[in-house]
């Protein structure tokens, strides 16, 4: 078959690949931030600027230790996640019960506060990161060419976003946090540290946004202005999905993608701006989310 809908079959399934490995982002990070918003009542803002921080020190690490891609897979992500410590014990414990305003207004301040640092230091232009030697090339299938990495991208998202998904949804781990978050006092008659189990699970929630970044640093340029150019996106993902709603933040981000690079291919202007349409016309029919709960 040489066309899809009166476009090249390569073309139509390029633009199919770029979706889903966007979406594989999308789904990431938005599962971050509902992880944080579901667990801890928090709409963290910085989130953008913490994928980030991720894909920054994945490169610092390779120019200046010399670490590869496989360690910085394991070192960003925990430095992150103490970022997120050092936030949360610091800074958002402060705002526990307020109005979620306080907590989105300090996050929005912290996240144009790092990536001023990372502006003044390296500027606003990007920065290149090295491919790993494993992921170089691709598979020929005969109707499109599939570059190696970005299959690596796709399938290590989904993984750890369903793995997420299972020990919260799944788990006697999962069942304590979500226990923490609503009723706290009855979670610590049973012995529980909830203050140390909220700090956690913030650094859970931003390691996976420092997951990403660096996932995604061999791909896109590693620049101070890349969590801006995502973090709305991902935002109108979560609200799509359902503000908290951990599966419905997974499969949204992957559709999503997938709709985003389908629009590139039909009507490219659209591309854009097809996400926030679609938040339009779910929030008139359902406020909470398509997998979010009415109240």
């Amino acid at each position: 078959m040489d066309q899809i809908f009166g476009v090249p079959t390569a073309a139509f399934m390029g633009q199919l690949m770029l979706g889903l490995v966007n979406g594989s982002f999308y789904a990431l990070l938005s599962l971050g931030l509902a992880v944080i918003f579901g667990m801890l009542n928090i709409v963290n803002f910085a989130h953008g600027a913490l994928y980030m921080t991720g894909a920054f020190f994945a490169w610092m690490l390779l120019n200046y230790a010399g670490v590869n891609y496989w360690f910085a897979l394991l070192l960003a992500p925990v430095a992150v996640g103490l970022i997120g410590v050092i936030i949360e014990k610091t800074m958002l414990r402060w705002l526990h019960g307020l109005d979620h305003l306080y907590g989105l207004l300090l996050t929005f301040g912290l996240a144009l506060l790092l990536e001023g640092v990372f502006r003044e230091f390296y500027g606003s232009s990007g920065l290149p990161y090295e491919l790993p030697e494993i992921f170089r090339g691709g598979f020929d299938l005969g109707f499109m060419f599939l570059p190696k990495y970005r299959a690596w991208v796709i399938f290590a998202a989904v993984f750890v976003c369903l793995a997420t998904w299972f020990v919260i949804e799944k788990t006697k781990l999962g069942a304590y946090l979500r226990a923490g978050t609503e009723n706290p006092n009855m979670v610590k008659a049973f012995g529980i540290n909830v203050p140390l189990m909220v700090t956690l699970t913030y650094a859970f929630g931003v390691g996976l946004a420092g997951l990403a970044g660096v996932m995604a640093a061999p791909i896109y340029q590693v620049s101070p202005l890349m969590g801006s150019n995502i973090i709305i996106i991902v935002f109108a993902v979560v609200v799509i999905g359902g503000m908290g709603s951990i599966l419905g933040s997974i499969l949204t981000g992957l559709v999503l993608g997938l709709i985003e690079g389908l629009t590139k291919v039909f009507y490219a202007e659209l591309s854009s701006t097809v996400v926030f349409i679609i938040m339009v016309i779910v929030l008139m029919f359902r406020p909470a989310g398509l997998f979010g709960r009415e109240k």
